[in-house]
């Protein structure tokens, strides 16, 4: 028995050296896999995420605010912002061709809505100085016609420029010996142009009005000879149209007989009954 002794414990020792051996080779492939799965990961970010393209840019000329129409540019309402160099129009105001445009500009009047962050060109904008302005603000082949107003015929003032309105003829007629009023639509959705001489106002909030005597409106000839016509047989009032609508509904074409019956218009004098043509 004393034999077998140095047996058992050789075998006890070997199996231990087998033990740390299997545990020495696990250990070292643990190791040897997570730097491969790092390696793997990084490599994956880095295809993931390519280097940012890099564009040329230059100074384009921009609003920093909404600009109404007629209203006057100030310094603060202009800004220049970096623009790709690929997407810059000719027509855009750049630093490197007008390195003094914003002070140049500053003063001038929009002739048709500018939004923020649009850029300026010089075909929306017009110096107020002098005669012009209203010429140039008016749409190609239409006309400008003022018509008196009073708070009971403008909507009590709250009718600005800018703002689409409807036409109404309001006349007295005599039929049979007694005195007779009608009243009718004869144009529909006019963009008023200007109360008195106030193109745009400046003023903010729900309770602005332009209380005025006259009222200047955007008219086809053809519509301005019907309400010249008009205002010599009655009396003229505006009833404001809601800003869903203005755009859409009542649209004139150039004859101007939207909103009026083609033919004639029959006028009473004195009892005796007359013709008048309207429109061409």
């Amino acid at each position: 028995m004393s034999g077998a002794l140095p047996v058992f414990v050789w075998k006890v020792r070997v199996m231990r050296l087998a033990r740390i051996a299997v545990l020495g080779v696990a250990l070292g492939s643990a190791v040897v896999a997570g730097l491969l799965a790092k390696g793997m990961v990084t490599g994956t970010k880095s295809a993931e995420t390519p280097e940012a393209k890099q564009f040329d840019t230059m100074e384009v000329l921009v609003a920093s605010r909404d600009i109404a129409l007629g209203s006057k540019v100030s310094a603060s309402s202009l800004q220049w912002v970096d623009w790709p160099k690929a997407a810059v129009n000719s027509r855009y105001i750049t630093r490197s061709g007008a390195p003094d445009a914003l002070n140049k500009l500053t003063g001038a009047a929009a002739r048709s809505q500018i939004l923020s962050g649009e850029p300026i060109v010089k075909a929306k904008l017009v110096t107020v100085e002098g005669n012009g302005f209203m010429s140039a603000i008016l749409k190609s082949g239409m006309r400008a016609i003022s018509v008196k107003i009073s708070p009971e015929t403008g909507a009590g003032g709250f009718i600005l420029p800018n703002d689409h309105v409807d036409v109404i003829l309001t006349r007295q007629m005599r039929s049979a010996g007694r005195e007779q009023f009608r009243s009718e639509t004869i144009l529909r959705n006019v963009r008023v142009l200007a109360i008195d001489q106030a193109i745009d106002t400046s003023k903010k909030g729900a309770e602005q009005v332009a209380v005025g005597k006259t009222a200047t409106l955007e008219l086809w000839p053809a519509q301005a000879e019907s309400l010249a016509l008009a205002e010599s047989m009655g009396s003229i009032s505006l009833s404001l149209r809601s800003l869903t609508d203005a755009g859409s509904n009542g649209k004139t074409d150039e004859a101007g007989r939207t909103g009026r019956r083609k033919g004639t218009v029959t006028v009473l004098r004195y009892g005796v009954a007359s013709s008048v043509q309207t429109g061409r």
